[in-house]
């Protein structure tokens, strides 16, 4: 089987099967998405939605958590990993969006980039969802499922040669839902440490269990 050919028979099962599929983190501006996902780093969806609804409703905009100190917001984040750092973020974070975007998230990449404590795939993240552009932001979850699936070559084995290589197969229509699709299927199916290949719908091809040297 060529890769051209495995990306056509995930992609398709993925477009009858998932029509419709977004982020399971919850918000309703792209400032509240942007923090959520930097929240979310190392750190569950799950978890990270039982925090930020008492967040949202103290700093709904990145004009009130301008005003915080750092000490303020970790009140509400102290449940999530690496709290202490993704206080300090996300007030620096809000601090420049006032300061040099006039409070507003910016849909281009390199200007995400330059908010404190936003990396390539929080910044592929927001502008997919929030601004419904076609990036690939490779979580854990995207990167194991994509070589596990065989959709990278084996040499592809850091997040942006994964993010590459998926961008040069995938429709660009179909880029921001993609992410979402291996993301969910890494979560629930194609798992860590013991993955379900009972439920899984790819367990026929799928490269950790049958030889196939063209992948």
């Amino acid at each position: 089987m060529t890769r051209k050919q495995r990306y056509e028979l995930i992609l398709d099962f993925f477009r009858d099967e998932m029509p419709e599929v977004g982020t399971e983190l919850q918000f309703v501006t792209p400032f509240q998405l942007l923090v959520a996902t930097m929240l979310s780093a190392q750190c569950t969806d799950k978890r990270v939605n039982e925090v930020t609804p008492k967040l949202f409703e103290r700093f709904p905009n990145p004009e009130t958590m301008a005003l915080a100190e750092p000490d303020e917001v970790l009140l509400y984040v102290s449940s999530v990993s690496y709290p202490n750092s993704k206080a300090r973020h996300l007030v620096e974070m809000a601090r420049m969006l006032v300061n040099s975007f006039d409070g507003k998230v910016p849909d281009n990449h390199d200007d995400l980039l330059k908010l404190p404590g936003v990396g390539q795939k929080t910044a592929n993240v927001v502008q997919a969802v929030a601004f419904g552009q076609s990036t690939m932001a490779v979580d854990t979850h995207v990167f194991r499922v994509s070589r596990r699936l065989g959709l990278v070559a084996r040499t592809d084995n850091t997040p942006l040669k994964v993010e590459k290589r998926l961008l040069n197969y995938i429709p660009a229509d179909d880029i921001p839902r993609a992410h979402h699709w291996l993301l969910l299927h890494g979560r629930y199916v194609c798992t860590s440490r013991k993955p379900k290949c009972e439920k899984c719908p790819f367990v026929d091809f799928c490269p950790q269990l049958m030889d196939d040297d063209k992948i």
